[in-house]
């Protein structure tokens, strides 16, 4: 699943791609993944353009004229640019074409991403932003704030970390790094955790969300930009995905095991 790196290299991406192209076609081909009425959706894009693309936490935000399209990936969801005289392929869902003859192509194997057009004025009304918890590079993300919205959770502190609103934009790949870099085990129960803890938390995810995005993300399984970029973060990954490899700290081998459904790699000695 994309997470904030790697969906800041898709937002800088297209970026530098797309802003400024006027929209003269919308072809939606799996309608569910669009929230707003399809009509609307359409009539709203065409003859229009957009401005900048904004981050939210995992959702992409489009700025048109009056409004701002909301894209979320979620599992497998990818954006290609392609000249609009290519053939479809199977899983393209959503083509927005643009007068120079390209298309912004949405592409979905699992079908789960999701849009949404919003006024801009409601865009901080809307569940989806309202609900999303501070992000790693905030500077307003403090040991009291990650404290309090620990206060009185069962759950362990790695299905805490994939909580979009106690910390936006961390998934999988980067609750494990972070917590193996705070020393904290992820079955650890967040009332153990002290205001030590939070902030160490809060220290590792900025460093290494800072270190991904300058890295381009990371390209694991499904997960590549789609856009010409592919992220090296892999490259300099400490426990996920290193099951039976050891540790770079102690050199114990790496453990994986489910937590909350989801695979959660770890190291026993380094992580109490």
């Amino acid at each position: 699943m994309p997470e904030i790196a790697e969906v800041e290299t898709v937002r800088n991406t297209l970026k530098k791609r797309i802003l400024n192209k006027k929209i003269k076609d919308v072809k939606i081909l799996y309608a569910k993944i669009i929230e707003s009425d399809l009509e609307e959706f359409k009539q709203i894009l065409i003859g229009n353009e957009f401005k900048d693309i904004l981050r939210v936490g995992k959702w992409l935000i489009f700025e048109l004229k009056d409004y701002y399209l909301l894209s979320h990936l979620r599992m497998e969801g990818k954006y290609f640019i392609k000249n609009s005289d290519e053939e479809i392929v199977k899983h393209e869902h959503i083509i927005i074409t643009f007068t120079d003859n390209t298309d912004l192509r949405y592409h979905d194997t699992r079908k789960f991403g999701r849009m949404k057009i919003v006024k801009k004025e409601d865009l901080y009304k809307t569940k989806e932003i309202q609900k999303q918890g501070k992000e790693p590079l905030d500077k307003t993300l403090t040991s009291d704030y990650l404290l309090e919205k620990l206060s009185g959770k069962k759950m362990p502190m790695k299905t805490l970390l994939l909580d979009q609103e106690i910390i936006s934009g961390l998934g999988n790949i980067y609750a494990d790094e972070v917590l193996f870099a705070s020393g904290i085990h992820p079955l650890r129960k967040p009332s153990d955790i002290t205001k030590n803890d939070c902030e160490k938390i809060i220290k590792s995810a900025k460093e290494i969300i800072e270190s991904a995005i300058l890295n381009g993300g990371t390209t694991i399984k499904s997960y590549t930009s789609s856009l010409g970029v592919i992220g090296n973060y892999q490259n300099f990954l400490k426990v996920h995905k290193r099951e039976g490899l050891p540790c770079p700290k102690c050199g114990a081998l790496i453990k994986r095991i489910k937590v909350g459904g989801r695979s959660t790699y770890f190291c026993e000695k380094c992580q109490k």
